[in-house]
């Protein structure tokens, strides 16, 4: 069974409203086990929003029309839909009576433009409306099937739920599930990720069931997605578990993450596990780490803070930098001892760098240099950035908590 979205209204096209009601369907068709491959977005024009329902229903077997049921002239989708069912409208006045007392109970009188949402194609069936005033309705169209849900969110979802998800699952006959799982990844470009993986991929191709695909993140990293489908929930997370092991073998410490689990949770759960706390100094991203890392739910237990240490004296005075140049390896090593030292914490992490837009101690835009301190050893990291200002920041951040991440790797490895 395959299902396809069109969301319907000019505002959507235009950027005033963001499109939530098709990422939103597009979670629970998978959860239900209907393929869905195509999503449109089409304007408050019936001549248009019929070639979108038509070249729909040439790919698939269902779609979900969202919007255009209201009472105000632009909202044309009852319209459309009759014109490629090829039948006439015809006003329900059992539903004209339920929309007047649905005013009725708010104390308000109905207007005679709010008659237009009774309006039903012949051989259509309306859904009832439980939160608002624009009915749904199931128009068969052939041996395929058009939904119209209205295009406020709390109401399409209740009526999804009540009566379109079920309708679809009973076409689609015997019942299924789709689930995908994330793994999130730092440490190479998407290319060299697709690359390591071709072997897996192509095998999976032969297998088709589970499925993968690359997401690429920026400063969040790539994500390589694992989709299984099955008859319950239960075997499809039994597919993923397995798939997920055969990725971790060939992918190794690229792994950081899985789902919504982001680079600052792994830090913070391996330095618990090891009782060590955590130190930080900031030069170039000005305390975007100490931020990051306050978003973990429970950091008061690891983390003992952080000095932005911005200016150069702030280096010199407060963590026992070198006079001298302060982007440069020894100014690293020294502001992650000084944040060990300052913050009395057991590991230091620390950076400096040039975020741009000029050049600094003649180191070009995007130099970094991440300083750890850990069990008594002291090392620097040297990298160079791409990007703009905010970008290179941004890089540096996840960078030099994947660098933390890493070294605790090794030592647990170790030990």
């Amino acid at each position: 069974m395959r299902c396809e979205v069109v969301a319907v209204g000019s505002e959507l096209l235009l950027g005033d409203v963001i499109d939530t009601n098709s990422a939103w369907l597009g979670q629970r068709l998978a959860t239900a086990g209907i393929e869905s491959y195509f999503r449109t977005i089409v304007g408050d024009n019936v001549e248009r929003i019929v070639t979108a329902l038509r070249s729909a229903l040439e790919r698939c077997d269902a779609v979900i029309l969202c919007g255009g049921l209201g009472p105000t002239p632009d909202d044309v989708s009852r319209d459309a839909i009759a014109e490629v069912m090829g039948v006439p409208l015809r006003r329900d006045e059992e539903l004209v009576e339920r929309l007047r007392a649905r005013f009725a109970e708010r104390g308000r009188e109905m207007a005679a433009s709010n008659e237009r949402q009774a309006d039903v194609p012949v051989g259509a069936t309306a859904i009832r409306q439980h939160q608002g005033t624009a009915p749904g309705l199931i128009c068969p169209v052939g041996d395929k099937v058009v939904y119209a849900v209205p295009g406020v969110p709390h109401e399409l979802e209740e009526m999804a739920e009540r009566a379109v998800i079920p309708d679809l699952q009973r076409r689609a006959g015997p019942p299924s599930t789709i689930v995908s799982r994330a793994l999130r990844t730092w440490g190479l470009a998407e290319s060299a990720l697709a690359e390591r993986l071709a072997p897996r991929v192509e095998a999976l191709d032969v297998a088709g069931n589970p499925t993968l695909a690359f997401l690429a993140g920026g400063v969040r990293g790539i994500t390589v997605r694992v989709t299984a489908r099955a008859s319950t929930r239960a075997e499809a997370e039994k597919l993923l578990d397995a798939e997920e092991a055969a990725l971790r073998r060939l992918l190794g410490p690229l792994v950081f993450g899985v789902d919504d689990q982001t680079m600052e949770d792994r830090v913070g759960a391996l330095l618990e596990e090891c009782g060590l706390s955590l130190g930080l100094a900031e030069s170039m991203t000005g305390g975007l780490v100490a931020s990051r890392v306050v978003e973990v739910e429970g950091s008061s237990r690891w983390f003992r803070g952080g000095v932005v240490s911005y200016d150069s004296q702030v280096k010199f005075g407060l963590l026992d930098v070198p006079e001298g140049p302060v982007v440069s390896e020894e100014a690293a090593a020294a502001m992650a001892q000084g944040a060990c030292r300052v913050l009395e914490a057991d590991v230091g992490l620390s950076v400096t760098g040039v975020a741009g837009p000029a050049t600094q101690d003649g180191m070009p835009v995007g130099t970094a240099f991440f300083g750890l301190c850990l069990d008594g050893r002291t090392e620097v990291v040297h990298r160079q950035l791409p990007g703009d200002r905010s970008h290179i920041r941004q890089l540096a951040v996840i960078s030099m908590l994947d660098l933390l991440r890493r070294r605790l790797l090794d030592r647990g490895s170790s030990g």
